[in-house]
């Protein structure tokens, strides 16, 4: 996203937004006309859309499921799918998830690599904080980061999901998958 409209919680954007299933329990996934901008997993429906909103406090809001929400549904049955993405973030999360985007099915990174490969070692909790901060479920793999003991910590839509999702990536190595 633009930093305007970053900063203006997304005053003069229009999200479409649709609620799912996938493998892995409930999503609600949301898009304006450049690209994919949420997709969350939920337990209860009023909650996820709060938290849409929360992310996106000015934009104006029409439940209504568009094409970039279509595409990115793909990704938990199709060998490849291009999901383009509009993302709201800083500079350095932008930074820490283009990290996540590399990181290969069925591999796992630490938050540690991650500092270390944008050329920050001292910064594996602000890599953490962006990790978490991810808006994207699944398709920005921040449930591929764990700590550097290998434990797998905590995960912002919860452990099962996270342990579901590394499962099956493992079972599903070879899929490809091109975002732009």
């Amino acid at each position: 996203m633009t930093p305007i409209e970053y900063k203006n919680g997304g005053e003069n954007l229009t999200i479409h937004y649709s609620y799912a299933s996938s493998p892995f329990g409930e999503i609600l996934v949301a898009s304006t006309e450049k690209g994919l901008c949420y997709m969350a997993f939920f337990e209860e429906k009023e909650n996820a859309f709060k938290e849409l909103h929360n992310n996106f406090p000015k934009a104006k809001f029409i439940e209504h499921q568009a094409w970039h929400q279509n595409e990115a549904l793909k990704i938990f049955g199709a060998k490849k799918t291009e999901i383009k993405l509009h993302l709201k973030g800083t500079p350095f999360q932008l930074k820490v998830w283009n990290i996540l985007l590399k990181i290969p099915s069925g591999t796992l990174s630490t938050y540690g690599k991650i500092a270390e490969e944008i050329s920050n070692i001292k910064a594996s909790r602000a890599v953490g904080t962006a990790v978490g901060s991810n808006n994207i479920a699944y398709i920005i793999p921040c449930h591929r980061v764990v700590r550097e003991d290998g434990s797998y910590g905590e995960y912002r839509w919860g452990r099962k999901i996270k342990t579901a999702l590394l499962n099956y990536e493992e079972a599903f190595i070879n899929r490809q998958i091109t975002l732009f």
